[in-house]
This record gives structure tokens, C-alpha cells and sequence, in this order.
């Protein structure tokens, strides 16, 4: 049964321009005006909360090698990962809807302690900037695939002492583009890379039945799922919109296999301050209730 749960940061974020703040905070609700949770308790999940974010502070004149709103994502990670551990334990799969992709830390804390198995990260990017290929860390929303097979610093790799969150041998990496600066990185760090242009060319579906097949992520794993692995044409409201990307039925048709076997998702990156009638959330809407209904069916039980 899906649990749905709220968190809307945007502390992984840059600031869309001096002196705003990213409107990621905004997407739980936006999803539920645009009638996602009327569809999904209507189908018998429950909703589970939120957990809040600290407050976001674009302080550029934070130490060189440091996240911006470090101290604040390491604190709601800790607070939201037990809350994912609470609910797969009681028989739910987690359906985080956020937020940025810093979310996926706390994802990875939650899979350390319930074992739970790999990550699919879907994304119009990599996410894999780090200290390691750049200088020009920060954001860690676009740095979280990084931090989650412990390619990034401490301080967000390893919380608690708990990383890597996820071992790269099960980690799979679905929708940037060919272009993106560090593919060829990535493709060499983990199991399994699927760019857009695979799936615009051969389906979801089959991209999909890859995934299932990719040994080390037989016993099920998180999903984290960023929307601006869509085509701008249907996805704009995104802080970085990239051409090359899916249609929400290409998504769908991926989601749709993918989905039984994890044992939570994440969705984020939606911007409801550049979809101001709301037109992109009701497509995000219908990404999610149409990929993502049957989420956790398939997954394999936490450890005790």
C-alpha cells in the first residue's frame, strides 16, 4: 500500500536568481490541487505526513568545499529516513513527493538500516558533479547521485557513518542526455546507464526489463524519479530544462515495470513558481498515479 509523504525542500538548490529561493517547496501541494491524492487514497493509499525542511539560506559566503544548506539536508535526512523505515516496516512503500534531489540522501540512510537493496535514479542529468571532477560543488541536487554511492564528502556520503548508501554494482542511472559532462564517469562507476535517446529509441518498457535484469538490484530498490528527465516541451517547470528528454508517456511506460519492484519512490524537482496554472503539475499528476500505482507490489520484505 502506498504511503504518500511531503517533503518539500529545495534546500539542494541554487537560487533561480539573486535573492529568491528555488519553489520546489511548493510541489506537494501543487500535486495535491492538481488532485494526486484524491486519485491515490481513492485507490486505498494512505497519506503519512510531512517532514519539513530547515529554512533555506543561499549564503554565498559559505567555506569553499562545503553544500550550500549543508547542516539543514544532513538534519532533514535524519529526520526523514526514519520515517521511510517506519513505513516500509509496517508494510508501505513510501512515496515521497518533494522537494529536490537531495532527497535520495535519506532514501540511502533508510536503505542502510532496512536493507534496502539498490537505486534506480531517473533524471534529465547525471547528478554526479563532486569534488572529485569539479570545483564548483554546491548544489547538492545536482550532486545526489554522487552522494549516494559515496562519491562526495563526508559530511553528506557518509552520515552517521552510514555510507555508501547504496553500492554502485546496484545502482542504475535512467535519462540524461548524451551531452552530459560526466557520462562517461558515471557509465564507468555503476551497474547500468540508460540515456534518453535509448528510450526514445527502443521504449520504456525495455529500458524497464534492463533494469529487472541487472543483477545486484534483484532484491528491489529505491526510485528516485527527478521530472525533468521530460522533453521541455512537456516539462518546463524545472530549474534545468534540457531538449533530448522523455514524453510523460515514455516515462510512464518505464515507471510502469519499474515500479512493483521498488520498495519507495521520490519525485521532484517540479517548480510550481514557473507553472503558475498549474498545467505541469496536473501532468506530473498523471505521471505519477499512471507509473506509479502499483509502486512497492513486488518488493522484497525489510529486514527485521
Amino acid at each position: 500500500m502506498i504511503a504518500i509523504v511531503s517533503a518539500p525542500t529545495n534546500l539542494g538548490l541554487r537560487p533561480p536568481v539573486p535573492g529568491a529561493v528555488p519553489g520546489t517547496a511548493k510541489a506537494p501541494e501543487a500535486l495535491r490541487e492538481a488532485g494526486l491524492h484524491h486519485v491515490l487514497l481513492r485507490r486505498g493509499a494512505v497519506e503519512a505526513g510531512v517532514v519539513l525542511p530547515g529554512r533555506y539560506v543561499d549564503d554565498p559566503g559559505r567555506p569553499v568545499g562545503t553544500l550550500r544548506n549543508q547542516d539543514a539536508i544532513v538534519e532533514h535526512a535524519r529526520r526523514l529516513a526514519p520515517r521511510l523505515v517506519e513505513l516500509r516496516r509496517g508494510g508501505h512503500a513510501p512515496l515521497v513527493l518533494g522537494g529536490d534531489c537531495s532527497l535520495v540522501v535519506a532514501a540511502g540512510l533508510a536503505a542502510r538500516v532496512s536493507g534496502g537493496g539498490g537505486l534506480v535514479h531517473v533524471d534529465g542529468h547525471t547528478d554526479f558533479r563532486n569534488p572529485g571532477n569539479s570545483a564548483a560543488i554546491g548544489a547538492l541536487a545536482g550532486e545526489d547521485l554522487a552522494a549516494a554511492i559515496g562519491r562526495h564528502l563526508p559530511e553528506i556520503a557518509d552520515i552517521d557513518g552510514l555510507g555508501p548508501y547504496f553500492d554502485p554494482a546496484a545502482t542504475a542511472h535512467v535519462g540524461c542526455r548524451r551531452d552530459d559532462d560526466f557520462l562517461e564517469e558515471v557509465t564507468a562507476a555503476i551497474a547500468l546507464t540508460i540515456p534518453a535517446d535509448q528510450i526514445i529509441l527502443h521504449g520504456g518498457a525495455r529500458a524497464a526489463s534492463r533494469i529487472l535484469d541487472s543483477p545486484g538490484l534483484e532484491r528491489g530498490f529505491w526510485l528516485q524519479v527527478d521530472v525533468d528527465v521530460l522533453d521541455p516541451e512537456h516539462m518546463p517547470a524545472v530549474d534545468s530544462p534540457d531538449p533530448g528528454g522523455l514524453t510523460p508517456d515514455e516515462l510512464i511506460a518505464f515507471l510502469r515495470l519499474a515500479a512493483p519492484r521498488a520498495w519507495g519512490a521520490s519525485v521532484t524537482v517540479l517548480d510550481p513558481d514557473l507553472d503558475p496554472d498549474g498545467t505541469h503539475a496536473r501532468t506530473v499528476a498523471t505521471v505519477i498515479a499512471e507509473g506509479l500505482d502499483r509502486l512497492g507490489e513486488e518488493a522484497e520484505q525489510p529486514e527485521d
